[in-house]
Formats: C-alpha cells, structure tokens, sequence
C-alpha cells in the first residue's frame, strides 16, 4: 500500500486513518484491542485520538480512548511503526489553547497513552480569546521538547489557518503542517470553499473527519425511523433533508454500477479528492472495519466522480 506524506512534516501515513472515538466507548478493551491489531496487520499505520473522547457521551468523562491506546501500544511493545494522533482544545477541565493548558494536556495525554511523544498534536478547535501568538509558541516548545513531531488544526476557519500559518513563520515557530476538517460526501462546502485551496497553497496535510457523515452514508441508514435508539443517532438526523436523501441515493446508484459497498464508494470518493491524505473511518467490529479499508482497492472512473459530484451538490 502506498503511503501518503503528511503536510511536509516528513510523516507517512497510510491514505485510511482509524479512529479512536469508538475505543473505551463502542467498543470495550478487548474488541478494541482487536480492531488495533487488525489495522496493523493490513499496514494501516495511523490512529487519531483526543483527550476529550468519549466525554461526549453520557457516563464517560473523557481520556477512556487513549487509556486503551496506551494499554495496546504497551501490550504490543512497539511504538516506532505506529502514527499517533491527540488533541487539546475540549476536555472541559482542560479547555482552550492557553499555553498553560496545551503543557499540563500534552502531559495528561502522553501518561495515559504511555508515550513520550505524539506524531501530531492537534488543537481540536479554535480558540480566539487566547493570541495565536500564545498558542503557537506552547506548540513549539513541545516540538523543540521532542514530545511532539508535528503540529495540526482541527475545526480551524481559513481564515485563522492563514493567520496562524502567517504567525508561525513571521516568530519562526512550526507551522500548522496538518488540517482536520469535516469533510464527506454530503458536508462539503466548509472544506471546499476556502481550506481546499489554502491547504494545497501551503502544502499541508488534510485528514479528513466524519468521512462517512456519522454512518449515513454506509447506506444502513434509509430512513430516520432505521435510527432507533443507534449511539450516534443524535449525529445521524441531519443528514435526513431532501439533499441527504439525493446524496444517499446518488450514492447508492454508483455503487450498484461500481459493484463496491456504499462506504466503500464514499470513501473512494474522499481519497481522490483534491487535498485529502486521508480520511479518518471508525469501526466497532472486523467485518465491519475490513469493508471500510477495502476502500483502498477501489476505484471510481472519472464519470462517477462527476455524477456523484452533481448528486451531492
């Protein structure tokens, strides 16, 4: 499998990501542990974490996710072959992107991932009441520190991008070298708009989130009422508008023709995609994970590209 370079960071990273939302959540220890050893073993390097997950959901107060990362990598003690990506920004009690935060998280995030060191650490979303002066210099001391190899921005407007990117090199700071934005076949328009084209301006790495809109576009979902009591209907309802329905059955069609599961179209579709290095999946069993990474083999010939553009627009 061909890797993709992250940004110029010098990070290559398979062009799938796992993520780790689902890990301590949906799934517990042991099926997460197997879902780990499984994306190594098909060559899949890339895990994306986050201090807060799964403080989203009822009864979890956050770190649970890198818990059992930390577990694993200590298990399979080896460090070296696996990509690891964190965040700061959301944990509650450890908010905003003050450089106080960013070290004392930094710090939380490596002892319960039993690292010392993440190969990108990203600020989970924007914090505008603390200078980007602040924030970029608490990166860059963790960087000069070795306890982080590159830098990323989550949630991040165009706009701020460019002006932490201009920050960054006017104080000779590390940039920002990876985006992580929300991006899919049915949310489109907050990357294309502007990161797109700043991102390919600048070089920078985009690893894409919610690739498959929270599940709705695995085609499992047909009508609301299929929600019933999901763990991710709250994120699922959204999608169920008159363009999500022309979407998903634009998407259907395609992968008919294409003779490739729903996913595995939408994810297709997003690895092709100007900018994208990767987009970031999450699974809670084999069978279900190793459909998501066959994604890699296919390939949408260029009038399915345009007829899925035209359905999702």
């Amino acid at each position: 499998m061909q890797k993709r370079q992250l940004g110029q960071s010098g990070i290559n990273i398979a062009p799938i990501v796992f993520g780790g939302n689902v890990l301590g959540w949906t799934a517990d220890t042991k099926r997460s542990f197997e879902l780990l050893d499984h994306c190594v073993e098909r060559g899949f390097n890339t895990v994306d974490t986050a201090d807060v997950y799964s403080a989203f959901a009822p009864g979890y107060s956050g770190g649970e996710s890198e818990d059992i990362l930390g577990l694993w990598l200590a298990r399979r003690g080896r460090r070296d072959d696996i990509i690891l990506m964190s965040k700061v920004g959301m944990l509650e009690h450890r908010k905003g992107l003050s450089a106080v935060n960013i070290e004392a998280a930094v710090d939380d995030s490596l002892r319960r991932l039993r690292t010392d060191y993440l190969d990108v650490y990203f600020a989970h979303i924007d914090d505008q009441d603390i200078p980007l002066e602040e924030t970029l210099g608490a990166f860059g001391r963790l960087v000069e520190k070795g306890k982080v190899r590159a830098l990323g921005a989550s949630n991040y407007s165009a706009e701020r991008t460019r002006q932490a990117l201009t920050t960054s090199e006017k104080m000779g700071l590390p940039r920002y070298e990876v985006l992580q934005p929300e991006y899919n076949l049915y949310d489109r328009a907050g990357f294309e708009t502007d990161l797109a084209d700043l991102a390919e301006e600048n070089a920078l790495g985009v690893v894409s989130y919610f690739a498959l809109a929270s599940g709705f576009l695995t085609g499992k979902y047909l009508r609301i009422e299929d929600l019933g009591g999901r763990p991710r209907a709250q994120f699922l309802k959204r999608y169920f508008d008159e363009r999500g329905q022309r979407v998903l059955q634009g998407l259907l069609t395609a992968s008919t023709a294409l003779q490739a599961k729903p996913a595995q179209v939408a994810l297709a579709w997003l690895m092709a995609r100007r900018g994208v290095t990767a987009p970031i999946v999450s699974a809670t069993s084999i069978e279900q994970l190793d459909e998501l990474l066959d994604a890699v083999n296919v390939v949408i010939p260029e009038a399915w590209m345009t007829k899925l553009d035209a359905a999702s627009h």
